[in-house]
């Protein structure tokens, strides 16, 4: 399917028609032609369907993968444009959505102009930090930057009391790092040397590309990394952060004061005009290191850091040098080897900064209100379908499924859009300033954000845009999200089947159901509280059982030899394989799912199973997937197919699957939770 093809489908899985099309009918729900029969099912389902695609896939070069997932918002990139062209080729009314999302766009798109500029709008920043006399100026440069959205040392958010979810409060986490995690600071093999050196010259770069000689650049990278590998040592591992009670320490500000003086708490909130008696520092032994380090570290020392930070922060939104040096990093770390165009960095940056104006305009176009009220539907049958396995569970007690049924029906559905969308009516936008227009953006995001603290959480607040192919559960909402952008094909089709429908977007609802009940949202109750609703003996069952699945996942490998880190991606892979019997259950309460028919000479059960192999259709750069091995909660596509269904009763009668096969597992070997 050629690339403008590709495009009229997923406009069309998107748009408002009412009923099939020429286009849809050519649409192959199950690819048959593309089956792998070579492999057998048992042995390598996710390769068994898609083999012959991944073999000649080919992932463009401004690219870092291709395919289902995440990989289908590039094709959305460009149904973005479409919308970003058009507009900001007209006119529109001052303040309108259009007139905003079309001049920002604009204004990215004059690199003439940006160019011309080189790194004349960071210098005040610089120039700021030059001026830093001690650690009181410090400390206050670090704060009114937050304030602009240019965070360094200090992590900062506001969402809801962990153990009274009906407030929201501050929340302090760990930060201060440039390289995606604090591991790659510490090890030692080829790949991660050379993120490291490219990151150390990234650096030096930026300071280069701001006057500094070869020199002295390389000697300020260094000092920056060593001040960033210092504050590492102190950082939680992102399986130490999956502990929920042990990321929440709720202390009063004074105390902060008297314990970390030189951080100077109280000063730092009056600055932000933030009123606060007490706050969750989330991790505390970083904020012990960064406050003995404020006083270890020569003043000189940290002003290199903050130059570094503050050039990092703004250097995809400076001068075409400065975006080439960041870009030149991101090749070593994910193996992308072009640029992507100038157009589709801008879209990436206006979902950003204004992505429900940019949403609104999106969902007016391409969104079809049939698969809305379709999804909701859906949804409430899989909460029966939830229902009906937690009640069948052999574990678990009746008191214990009683609090799990209530949760499960307490849990609050979003589908495709907000009901109440957010504004950006105090930014003023001009097509004329770039930089200005971000830093505007940067500091009006964090007045809305710093304007929900210590008030009732908004529950129509939406965490991603609507064009996103993606959806979450918020824990602390007790909320499942599933925005437009996912309401299509592979995941969703208004006129594909049952078993296809089912094993796509209902694995992605059955996903999001189960993680109310995974390893961290099975700690909080229906209100979105972290508070045991369990009995001692079945909380000591769930853990076993989780632990199970942990060693499971810990025995996957990718690229031959990186192992996945099952303690990293438990809360996933209890969403994928609880998912997996929910949407069952669910597929079976339909007339399809009761019948035998086939369909391309394939039954319901294997048709279903042919759909969740194929929304999981992707494959990426090397480079890109060691990456996300050691930073993503999510287990890699392949054994997001494999691994649940070697647990899954009807896959092994749905294909015959047989002892000897690879990814045969004896019954009493079947990991099942929910």
């Amino acid at each position: 399917m050629n690339h403008k093809t590709l495009l009229a489908l997923l406009a069309l899985a998107a748009c408002t028609s009412k009923s099939p099309t020429a286009e849809t009918e050519e649409r192959l729900f199950v690819d048959v032609a593309g089956i792998d029969s070579n492999i057998k099912p048992g042995d390598n389902f996710f390769m068994h369907v898609n083999g012959k695609w991944y073999d000649t896939a080919r992932i463009a070069d401004d690219q870092v993968g291709v395919g289902s997932y995440s990989f289908l918002n590039i094709p959305q990139r460009q149904l973005l444009e479409n919308i970003l062209e058009e507009v900001s080729a007209q006119t529109h009314p001052k303040g309108s959505n259009e007139q905003k999302v079309g001049d920002f766009y604009a204004s990215g798109m004059a690199t003439e102009v940006i160019n011309a500029h080189g790194y004349e709008p960071v210098q005040p920043i610089l120039n700021e930090i030059d001026a830093i006399k001690d650690l009181f100026g410090l400390m206050s440069f670090v704060t009114t930057q937050i304030s602009r959205g240019n965070n360094s040392i200090i992590g900062m958010n506001v969402s809801p009391d962990q153990e009274n979810s009906s407030i929201n409060i501050l929340h302090f986490s760990q930060s201060g790092l440039g390289l995606p995690d604090r591991d790659y600071y510490f090890k030692t093999d080829s790949a991660t040397l050379g993120i490291q050196k490219a990151y150390k010259t990234y650096i030096a770069t930026l300071f280069e590309l701001t006057g500094s000689n070869q020199a002295d650049a390389q000697k300020s990278a260094e000092k920056v990394y060593g001040i960033e590998k210092s504050l590492a040592e102190s950082h939680k591992t992102r399986i130490e952060r999956r502990v929920v009670k042990e990321n929440y320490n709720k202390m009063a500000v004074a105390e902060l004061d008297s314990k970390m003086p030189r951080i100077a708490w109280s000063k730092m909130l009056n600055q932000l005009n933030l009123k606060a008696d007490s706050v969750d520092v989330r991790q505390p032994a970083y904020y012990a290191k960064l406050n003995s380090m404020l006083n270890s570290v020569n003043l000189a020392e940290w002003k290199t850091y903050l130059k570094a930070s503050s050039l990092v922060t703004y250097a995809s939104v400076l001068s075409e040098p400065f975006e080439a040096a960041s870009f030149e990093y991101e090749k070593v770390l994910l193996g992308q080897s072009k640029q992507l165009t100038r157009a589709q960095q801008m879209v990436s940056k206006v979902d950003r900064q204004l992505g429900f104006a940019l949403g609104q305009l999106y969902v007016k176009r391409y969104f079809n209100e049939d698969a809305k009220k379709r999804i909701s539907e859906l949804v409430d049958n899989f909460q029966k379908a939830f229902e009906t396995r937690i009640k069948q569970l052999d574990w678990m007690s009746d008191s214990t499924k009683i609090k799990a049924i209530e949760k499960l029906y307490a849990i609050k559905k979003k589908v495709g859009y907000p009901d109440v969308w957010r504004t950006y009516d105090a930014v003023t936008i001009d097509r004329d300033t770039y930089f200005e227009n971000v830093v505007a953006l940067m500091e009006n995001d964090y007045q809305y954000q710093a304007a929900k603290l210590n008030k009732v959480p908004n529950k129509d607040e939406w965490g991603t845009t609507p064009s996103t192919v993606t959806a979450y559960y918020n824990p602390s909402l007790n909320e499942i999200v599933f925005p437009a952008g996912i309401l299509q094909f592979p995941y969703f089709d208004l006129y594909a089947d049952d078993a296809i429908n089912y094993g796509g977007i209902g694995m992605v609802i059955g996903h999001e159901l189960t993680h109310a009940f995974d390893d961290q949202g099975a700690q909080y109750d229906k209100d979105g509280n972290v508070k045991n609703w369990w009995t001692d003996a079945d909380f000591a069952k769930f853990k076993a059982k989780t632990q199970q699945l942990i060693e499971r996942y810990d025995s996957f490998t990718v690229l031959d030899s990186v192992p996945v880190k099952g303690a990293m991606t438990i809360g996933e892979n209890t969403a994928d394989n609880g998912a997996l019997y929910i949407a069952y259950e669910a597929f079976k309460l339909t007339k399809q799912g009761q019948d035998s028919t086939k369909i391309d000479g394939l039954t319901p059960d294997q048709r279903f199973c042919y759909s969740i192999a194929r929304i999981w259709r992707v494959k990426t750069r090397d480079e890109y997937m060691r990456n996300y091995v050691n930073t993503n909660s999510h287990s890699p596509a392949i054994w997001r197919v494999n691994g649940p269904l070697m647990n899954f009763d009807p896959f092994y009668t749905a294909f015959n699957v047989q002892l000897g096969e690879k990814n045969y597992k004896a019954e009493e070997e079947r990991i099942r939770i929910w």
